[in-house]
């Protein structure tokens, strides 16, 4: 998993960003199943997912807040 521009997560519709943690969250729970297991061969995976998944909430809770700045 290659590492994401900011730009680009911040290019994202709001819809393409809850896939996208969703499916993050879904992979960081299967890379859990497979150590557990001791089938993970590339523990690596999991920084790099973490980090994406840090990237795609920040950019989340950004936009949340300055909904609500906005709105007030």
């Amino acid at each position: 998993m290659p590492r994401s521009n900011p730009a680009e997560v911040r290019e994202l519709s709001d819809a393409d960003l809850t896939e996208q943690i969703s499916g993050i969250r879904r992979e960081l729970f299967d890379l859990r199943f497979q150590q557990a297991t001791r089938q993970l061969p590339n523990t690596h995976r999991f920084k790099e997912a973490r980090i994406k998944l840090a990237h795609l909430l920040t950019v989340q809770k950004e936009r949340s807040r300055s909904k609500v700045k906005a709105s007030s």
